[in-house]
């Protein structure tokens, strides 16, 4: 049994042939490798750092446009904003100038019609005053001939007519505002 012990190599047995080829099977897989696969990978590791880094720079970039279209979203909106203010106010001062524009016309045409309807009124007053003077003469003059019986000339018909207009107060049949108007018609 001893000779099929030392016929077993152990592990820690040094064997320089082995090593020797060991190491010239490692270095000619090293090269290998590095001649046909690091390099290829090497390739594909940088273009894909380098994409990486332009995917950075781009979505750098777009955020940088994206705050920016913000930026003049945002200005954009308050200017709208200020124009909407803007054109509400002059809308609602032209409204108010229409409004008091048409209160003024409103205001000028009552007063036009309150003016006409007083001249109207006057009107009528003094043709009814002259009518009722002009009957009230009748009156009288009748009433003279009845109670002289006789015919009056003009003159004495004249005399009677303002005897009797004198007692009469017309001042209370004229209005306020025309009453000396239609006083000094008499």
């Amino acid at each position: 049994m001893l000779i099929l012990a030392a016929a077993k190599p152990s592990l820690i047995d040094i064997n320089f042939g082995l090593m020797f080829w060991t190491i010239v099977s490692f270095l000619i897989v090293l090269v290998v490798l590095k001649k046909f696969a690091f390099g290829p990978i090497q390739a594909t590791l940088d273009e894909r750092r380098n994409a990486i880094a332009a995917d950075i720079d781009a979505a750098e970039h777009a955020r940088e446009e994206a705050q920016s279209a913000l930026a003049e979203y945002r200005q954009a909106l308050a200017d709208s904003r200020r124009e909407a203010t803007k054109i509400i106010e002059e809308a609602r001062r032209a409204a108010e100038q229409q409004r008091t524009r048409d209160i003024a016309d409103l205001e000028a045409e009552k007063n036009r019609l309150l003016k006409r309807a007083k001249d109207e009124i006057d009107s009528e007053t003094r043709s009814s005053l002259q009518a009722i003077r002009d009957q009230l003469a009748d009156l009288t003059v009748a009433t003279a001939e009845k109670v002289v019986r006789r015919q009056l000339d003009e003159t004495e018909q004249r005399r009677l007519i303002d005897e009797a207009m004198a007692d009469v107060d017309f001042s209370q049949f004229a209005p306020a505002e025309s009453g000396t108007a239609a006083e000094g018609g008499e």
